[in-house]
């Protein structure tokens, strides 16, 4: 079974692996099946363009960049320059991993389906991200408890669209959510502190903070 890209027919991919790629296939097209056949899950692959959206890694940065600039207030700095760092980290280690390993995206049964400039399937981007920025608002920098509830379901409703929309594998998604807790768990030893975090967001610019060179 050949679920690695063209340039890589020299990489002996070891039997155990190639069993394990194989069911993981057989799996992913057997719920992908059956969850056309569920009206929740199929209206997940109706809003799978939003819901891929709303987790896309440019979208995001670009987001809290905006975020950062337009809202000068104090108690956010550090869920500012910590999250910000989170997608950094997030999306460097992502894409190493899919260079490295570069497991071909699945091809989709409809073959109307778009399948994107992004060949490469393991992990999961959306799945990795979705899950770091829900440990990060629910573990770390808390929220409001009647945040949770959205959060929680908008994660799962990403990692669950990228499968029913055929953009990845079962495995690959739960790699990504893998990784996402573990960049969290990085994060929650690493966390910036409010002087650091007020450290950061001088140096980046005077003008966003109170006492900078340039503030009015």
């Amino acid at each position: 079974m050949d679920v690695f890209n063209e340039g890589d027919s020299k990489r002996q991919v070891p039997p155990m692996l190639q069993k394990i790629l194989y069911y993981d296939v057989q799996i992913t097209k057997r719920f992908v099946e059956n969850a056309l056949k569920t009206t929740a899950l199929r209206s997940l692959r109706n809003h799978a363009k939003f819901l891929e959206v709303s987790c896309h890694g440019i979208v995001w940065l670009a987001g809290w960049l905006s975020f950062i600039w337009f809202f000068n207030n104090k108690d956010l700095y550090q869920l500012q320059v910590n999250m910000f760092f989170a997608l950094i980290l997030d999306i460097v280690i992502i894409a190493v991993i899919k260079a490295i390993v570069r497991r071909r995206r699945p091809i989709p049964m409809n073959k109307l389906l778009a399948v994107g400039p992004d060949k490469f399937s393991f992990p999961s981007g959306h799945a990795s991200r979705a899950v770091m920025i829900a440990f990060i608002l629910i573990y770390l920098d808390p929220v409001s408890m009647f945040l949770y509830p959205p959060i929680m379901a908008w994660a799962t409703a990403v990692c669950v669209s990228r499968v029913v929309s055929e953009r990845h594998y079962i495995l690959d998604v739960l790699a990504g959510a893998g990784i996402g807790v573990l960049e969290g768990l990085f994060m929650s030893l690493i966390w910036f502190s409010q002087s650091t975090s007020v450290s950061i967001l001088s140096t980046i610019s005077d003008e966003k903070l109170d006492g900078g060179e340039y503030h009015v």
